[in-house]
């Protein structure tokens, strides 16, 4: 296969150009998120309705991670990533042109299929293409585009309901995109032989004898891992699906400025990841620092319960607080904790089941937080919050010693850098 270099492209050119289709795969998969409050007033449908289409999308971008975890390996993954990112854009231009929720809901479900497309094979090329060094820059810059898309739709929403209403939040994002995607081709996907051949990244000495995936669920504490996993999902994506209709709802406040208000959550992921990394490297223990993401989370929702009808900016504090919370705890248990499985041989397939899980949470969030706020209204709401942060820690600090005992018992490692997914 060519090198970067002799395709033209630099390292950093490279790296770019991935942090480009990164950014774009965020603007194209989280505005309608960002649009539910203005689609559900326009469309005069309930948030129950409103909602489908964001938890449907979030089962199909979870059972896409496994399916296209599989296939990156086996197509050209420069390709790959060309016809994800063009078919999600397809997919904003038909939102945007066939405003009924009837259309909405499928084509927004294919659209979380076709995100899914863009993970995988962008990691595997990457992989390919740059040394150890530089691969490791280019993750962390990858993982930075990704916040700051999320950032930027929550900027641009409002701007094209102001100047003009939320479809141009689709097609906008959908023709910058599609303009990306042949970019992408003609640099990075125009030459692309690899095929099948495997990534220049070292590979981990495993096991003579490697255990079934049932043999690792009860040894090393993967159920309840999971379990916290699918509750931290659900509270990030959840939260900041819902928060521009909550502070719209409770406030009276316009859906333009809601949205504008909820550009802070995606931006706390930084910092709640370098926290969690700071405190990884001192206790050496996913869960235990996860537990103590979880209580702050918790100690957040009990006062954002006794305080949420106060007023809109002690509500994006205390929101802010709990989706950093949550974003530490993603990079913990999606990101890092897969590492320890390289010794069985099983670092992909436990990545692609873990992150996966917080898809379910998030999917779970996007229509059970929109039917409770309906029914019950935003208190029984921020109430589930604090249940489920409680939860979570309660799960992390029962089983952190097990956790922790299995990988001292086999030898596993828990060192390495990885990312955000």
């Amino acid at each position: 296969m060519k090198t970067v270099r002799s395709v033209g492209q630099s390292g950093k050119g490279f790296c770019l150009l991935c942090c480009l289709v990164y950014f774009m795969s965020y603007l194209t998969r989280m505005n309608y998120a960002a649009s539910l409050a203005e689609i559900q007033e326009d469309l005069a449908i309930s948030k129950n309705l409103a909602s489908l289409p964001v938890t449907g999308s979030f089962f199909s971008y979870g059972a896409g991670q496994l399916l296209c975890g599989f296939l990156g390996d086996r197509w050209p993954p420069g390709k790959m990533i060309f016809a994800g990112l063009l078919s999600t854009c397809a997919c904003n231009f038909v939102v945007a042109l066939c405003p009924s929720i009837g259309v909405i809901l499928p084509v927004w479900c294919m659209n979380g299929l076709f995100q899914a497309m863009l993970w995988p094979p962008l990691v595997r090329i990457m992989a390919e293409r740059l040394d150890a060094e530089a691969y490791e820059r280019c993750c962390m810059l990858v993982t930075m585009s990704a916040s700051a898309g999320a950032v930027f739709v929550y900027l641009l929403v409002p701007v094209c309901i102001r100047f003009a209403d939320w479809r141009a939040a689709f097609l906008l994002p959908a023709a910058a995109g599609t303009a990306s995607a042949f970019l992408w081709l003609v640099h990075c996907g125009e030459n692309d032989k690899s095929g099948g051949r495997q990534s220049r990244m070292p590979r981990e000495k495993r096991e003579s004898s490697q255990l079934r995936l049932a043999g690792l669920l009860l040894p090393a504490a993967l159920l309840p891992v999971l379990a916290a996993i699918i509750l931290q999902g659900g509270l990030r994506d959840g939260i900041t699906t819902w928060m521009p209709v909550y502070t719209a709802e409770t406030f009276q406040m316009t859906s333009a400025s809601a949205i504008l208000l909820t550009a802070v959550l995606p931006a706390v992921s930084i910092p709640g990841i370098s926290l969690a990394s700071f405190l990884f490297h001192r206790k050496k223990n996913e869960l235990t620092v996860s537990a103590a993401f979880f209580a702050a989370g918790t100690a957040a929702s009990l006062f954002l319960y006794g305080q949420y009808q106060s007023g809109p900016g002690i509500s994006a504090v205390l929101m802010t607080l709990i989706t950093g919370c949550m974003y530490g705890v993603n990079f913990l248990l999606i990101s890092q904790a897969p590492v320890r499985f390289s010794r069985f041989g099983k670092v992909s397939t436990i990545s692609g089941i873990l992150n996966a899980a917080t898809y379910v949470g998030s999917a779970l969030s996007a229509w059970l937080f929109g039917v409770l706020s309906e029914t019950f209204g935003w208190g029984v709401v921020i109430g589930v919050w604090a249940a489920a942060s409680g939860l979570g820690g309660l799960l992390c600090f029962s089983f952190r010693g097990k956790w922790v005992g299995f990988w001292k018992r086999s030898g596993g490692k828990g060192t390495g850098k990885s990312m955000e997914k």
